[in-house]
């Protein structure tokens, strides 16, 4: 098992294939969920299977979040070749909602975004939210990241961010 980052409270490291139901189990929760695109169980399954095999190729991927203190599972994190732009590497991150308001998610953001950027050629990486997540919004911008024109994905408009290399 790789571990992508570590700190005094959070470790950022891959799933192991044993942790299926605890990933799951993050996108059933409507809160945390009400932002993302919808994700039917087979979807997540299927995401699940992929991150695995991300591993084992040594692709970008998504990555278990875990509490240093307890071991509780905190969330998950991405970072991927951004589909709009194929040059940049967008990176997400889903928490658990007893780990929001805690400095977790920006914490997650820069550690991805780093990762981002000494594991790939990338000059820019890139995020997007809801319109209407000022939470994640707000992580964004604590993390570095600068806010640019909405982007439009599936006739929505999306709030959408990026950093540079030269400024991580």
């Amino acid at each position: 098992m790789s571990t992508l980052y570590q700190s005094p409270r959070i470790i950022i490291r891959e799933f192991l294939p044993q942790e299926q139901e605890t990933f799951l189990d993050l996108f059933k929760d409507k809160q945390v969920t009400q932002y993302l695109p919808d994700f039917s169980p087979e979807k997540c399954q299927e995401m699940f299977i992929e991150l695995l095999d991300n591993y084992e190729k040594k692709k970008l991927s998504r990555w278990a979040i875990f509490d240093t203190v307890n071991n509780n599972f905190i969330g998950m994190c991405v970072a991927r070749i951004f589909v709009y732009n194929i040059s940049q590497i967008e990176i997400g991150y889903v928490l658990s909602r007893e780990y929001w308001g805690k400095g977790i998610a920006t914490e997650v953001c820069k550690a991805i975004t780093q990762y981002s950027f000494e594991n790939t050629n990338t000059k820019e990486v890139v995020a997007i939210t809801d319109i209407n997540n000022s939470g994640s919004q707000n992580v964004l911008q604590k993390a570095g990241f600068e806010r640019l024109d909405n982007l439009i994905r599936n006739e929505e408009a999306m709030a959408y961010f990026k950093i540079e290399r030269s400024v991580f």
